[in-house]
């Protein structure tokens, strides 16, 4: 599994250092068997950091094509894969979709907060939470140009969470290792929401959405509700599995019932690819 994380995150999104046994999605797929590579995307975490203004999905879609390519022909030090499945998040989730229907080179795509119908009022109250990250004292002094930004500090909770209790200390952690973007990458990571773009994937496919997901509240409310959306969107071949996870906000990795979506996961890849 490849997955990158989302805008605002990096790749602890998908690695949780905070009790790992309950919100790692790696640790829970490893222990399930399933090999994960986890890369940050350009201008965050672990990646280099390029003007913003060169920032865009298209340019991740490319570099996420480079890596599945890598992986099936072993990178170094490690066996070649002959099943890859991307994963994404949020954004991530729009490029992993753009690059599966362009190159058609994976084998099955998870996407997580993600679906075609945006509730544009909680994506607006979302949006408003951004600012320059020179202006955040997390990342203040650390030669940021204009274009880079963060989340407002204490606004990711109501921004990522549903209405229920959060871990404090899960929600601490998440605002401590938050990441820097470019809202250049969300015009053309977009346009995997504009038929016939996911009509066009060949392999099989899962969404994952919150209930309480500020940016889907209208077709998010459940498992069937979502499933029954998101089908004219996809072919026959995607093969489609949606699942919805009570009472989580966007950031599905991070609610206290995270297990109960790795489970939903763990049974896709289990059924579908074993």
């Amino acid at each position: 599994m490849v997955m990158m994380p989302g805008s605002g995150y990096n790749h602890t999104y998908w690695d949780f250092p905070y009790e790992p046994q309950t919100y790692s999605f790696r640790r829970a797929m490893n222990i399930a068997g399933y090999a994960t590579l986890i890369v940050d995307r350009f201008g965050n975490g672990a990646s280099t950091r390029p003007p913003s203004v060169q920032l865009t999905a298209t340019g991740s879609v490319q570099a996420l094509h480079q890596l599945v390519g890598a992986v099936r022909q072993g990178l170094p030090g490690f066996q070649p894969f002959s099943k890859v499945i991307t994963g994404g998040h949020s954004l991530s989730s729009g490029i992993a979709v753009i690059e599966a229907s362009t190159y058609h080179d994976v084998d099955g795509v998870l996407l997580t907060g993600f679906s075609h119908s945006l509730d544009i009022v909680g994506t607006t109250g979302i949006v408003s939470t951004y600012y320059p990250a020179e202006q955040d004292p997390k990342f203040a002094g650390q030669g940021y140009d204009t274009g880079y930004v963060t989340t407002r500090p204490g606004t990711r909770q109501g921004n990522y969470y549903g209405p229920g209790a959060a871990d404090p200390e899960v929600v601490a952690v998440d605002e401590a290792t938050k990441e820097v973007f470019s809202l250049t990458e969300y015009p053309d990571g977009l346009t995997s929401t504009l038929p016939p773009t996911t009509n066009n994937i060949n392999v099989p496919v899962m969404v994952v959405n919150g209930s309480a997901d500020r940016l889907c509240l209208r077709t998010c409310e459940n498992t069937e509700t979502l499933a029954a959306a998101e089908a004219p969107y996809f072919s026959p071949a995607a093969k489609l599995r949606a699942f919805v996870l009570p009472g989580s906000g966007h950031s599905v990795n991070l609610a206290p019932n995270t297990a109960e979506y790795q489970a939903a996961v763990r049974d896709w890849l289990k059924s579908t690819f074993e």
